[in-house]
């Protein structure tokens, strides 16, 4: 698919991953810039299973399919629920995330052709849940920057608001609203790949979705 914005390793591992069973789902930022949005680059792959309680034997797998195909693979951390591998070419680096997830997607997965790889990828709406969600908890640009794009895209803010309490026991729009506040967009420009102006464009965002969370907040 042409103006995608993954490397050549990022989909060199996915041709790699591409028969591991069972299958997993590509997420978060690498799904909006591979398939969805191609709205930026990205460093990570986020391979999701949904449904499992634990990875079980599945990372060993995984390392065993990459140095297979001659890719250099060091743990970074390791849990019963999550992986993150760092893989090296000669040319290049990635970090993989292996989650297992027990909580079901809201959505279901879609099933797309890219690249003549088959893969099951979370649908926008999906991934925009799971933004708002990680805002909660990392709060990073990265994740203001894929919101704003998802919703300028026609995802549902109002429906994700509803959906990602399933995701997190403790997330609310006004607590959300609560930990935007301290994320300073014109103060992270230069640790970032903002220019000046579009960290001003992200800053006047936040306050408008700051805005949008206290409003559904409102007692009615």
């Amino acid at each position: 698919m042409s103006g995608d914005k993954l490397s050549a390793l990022q989909w060199r591992i996915l041709e790699v991953l591409a028969g591991v069973e069972p299958p997993w789902t590509l997420t978060g930022g690498a799904a909006l810039a591979g398939v969805h949005l191609k709205h930026r680059t990205t460093k990570d792959l986020d391979l999701f299973w949904h449904g499992r309680n634990q990875l079980g034997p599945l990372p060993v797998a995984i390392r065993d399919r990459l140095t297979a195909a001659n890719l250099e693979v060091d743990v970074l951390q390791s849990s019963d629920t999550f992986f993150q591998l760092r893989v090296r070419s000669e040319e290049a680096v990635c970090v993989v995330d292996l989650v297992a997830e027990s909580v079901a997607p809201i959505e279901a997965p879609v099933q797309v052709r890219v690249r003549d790889l088959s893969i099951a990828v979370d649908t926008p709406q999906e991934i925009l849940v799971n933004k708002l969600c990680a805002l909660l908890g990392r709060a990073e640009i990265r994740d203001l920057v894929d919101v704003r794009s998802l919703l300028r895209a026609g995802a549902d803010l109002t429906k994700a608001l509803g959906d990602a309490p399933r995701k997190d026991a403790g997330f609310s729009p006004l607590t959300l609203a609560w930990v935007l506040r301290d994320i300073r967009p014109t103060s992270l420009a230069a640790v970032t790949d903002l220019s000046e102006a579009e960290a001003k464009e992200l800053e006047t965002f936040k306050d408008q979705l700051i805005s949008s969370l206290l409003e559904v907040s409102a007692p009615q």
